[in-house]
């Protein structure tokens, strides 16, 4: 498999509606695109930034910077038997793990397409379907929380994640456990609290949460297992694991009980199959979370998942949970068991929709092997 061309562009989409966590609010999603050609196919991969540098350190900018100046030099007019190659290759580089995931993600399409084989089943995956959450934002009206979770438990989710954030916690998992009962319920606090915040989680851990995800800071491993060791609710690391290393290091540490893995924050499929497979030899179960993705990123997702110790209900809704229109075809759709099937075609298994592609294209830059660079 040889990469002939590479072209990356900067994409410009607004969602329906605004979505807020602990650390922002927003509506407008600014990313990356990167298309990866070989002789006969091209591979898609989406680079899960945001224009702002507030839940990872990498920006729409940063990344592109990465990309340009030291990733594709590493696989323009290189051949590989595999993608596992791309992320030896890119080791050297240290973290910038987005920019990474995005350029191995567009590979392994590629590997795929060239092989004739659905990209789960490159990745090893068998499931034909896979199990659906919904994540929903910081309401200040918890009236309209409460129609949005009665909403998405009739369409069928399987999971309902809500964000907090100091002021918006206990009482809205309260309100929301007194309306629905036993819902499978967790809470995703995106590094808002501190381990002085410990009386405020003994209280939510008698609600039978699902789990408590990311409650301390984002880069923390140790607060996270003295949190862990007073409370029965699972924690699940998010922002703190960025490789295998740091998963391993977690578990050793009793840091947590559940893993999300997103496949941008880890590097790419490669570790996040690593991940995996490290998580299923120690018993602790994994899931993958979302970045409000297009339906290139969320195809990648629909993949991952449906390896065998994904058994928790990931953040993969529906195409139409986020956007006006999506740029694949057919848009990703859940069934009213709160199901997506798994596509049987070659590599992602949707069709990129070109004219929708170009349409929200702000920026495009085209590489070829020995041709330089240009800008478009």
């Amino acid at each position: 498999m040889k990469i002939e061309k590479i072209i990356v562009r900067k994409m410009k989409m607004t969602m329906k509606s605004p979505f807020e966590t602990s650390f922002m609010k927003q509506q407008e999603r600014i990313f990356l695109i990167i298309e990866a050609y070989g002789e006969k196919h091209v591979g898609y991969g989406e680079c899960v930034v945001s224009a702002y540098p507030y839940y990872g350190e990498e920006t729409a900018s940063t990344a592109f910077s990465i990309i340009d100046e030291f990733l594709i030099p590493l696989v323009i007019n290189q051949e590989f038997n595999h993608p596992d190659e791309v992320n030896e290759k890119f080791a050297r580089v240290r973290r910038n793990n987005m920019a990474k995931s995005a350029v191995e993600a567009a590979i392994w399409d590629l590997y795929a397409k060239e092989q004739g084989i659905p990209l789960a089943h490159a990745l090893g995956g068998e499931k034909k379907e896979i199990t659906v959450g919904i994540s929903l934002g910081i309401e200040e009206d918890t009236n309209v929380l409460l129609e949005s979770i009665e909403g998405y438990l009739k369409q069928g989710f399987k999971k309902i994640k809500i964000k907090i954030k100091p002021g918006k916690d206990i009482e809205v998992l309260r309100v929301i456990r007194n309306r629905f009962g036993d819902i499978p319920l967790m809470a995703d606090a995106n590094s808002a609290y501190s381990l002085e915040d410990l009386p405020l989680f003994k209280e939510m851990d008698k609600l039978n949460l699902m789990m408590i995800e990311q409650p301390l800071e984002h880069d923390d491993i140790v607060d996270h297992r003295n949190l862990q060791r007073e409370l029965n609710t699972p924690i699940c690391l998010d922002e703190s694991i960025h490789s295998y290393d740091d998963a391993r290091r977690a578990i050793e540490l009793g840091s947590c009980k559940v893993i999300n893995i997103k496949v941008g924050r880890v590097g790419g499929l490669s570790e996040a199959k690593k991940i995996h497979d490290l998580c299923q030899q120690h018993q602790i179960p994994v899931w993958c979370g979302g970045m409000l993705e297009s339906g290139i990123g969320r195809a990648h997702n629909i993949a991952i998942t449906t390896l065998s110790n994904f058994t928790i209900p990931g953040d993969t809704a529906p195409s139409s949970r986020y956007w006006h229109e999506d740029i694949i075809e057919p848009e990703i759709v859940m069934d009213d068991q709160g199901h997506i099937q798994v596509s049987d075609l070659p590599g992602i298994g949707y069709n990129v929709v070109q004219d929708k592609l170009e349409k929200y294209t702000i920026e495009k830059y085209i590489y070829e092997a020995n041709e330089g660079f240009s800008k478009f």
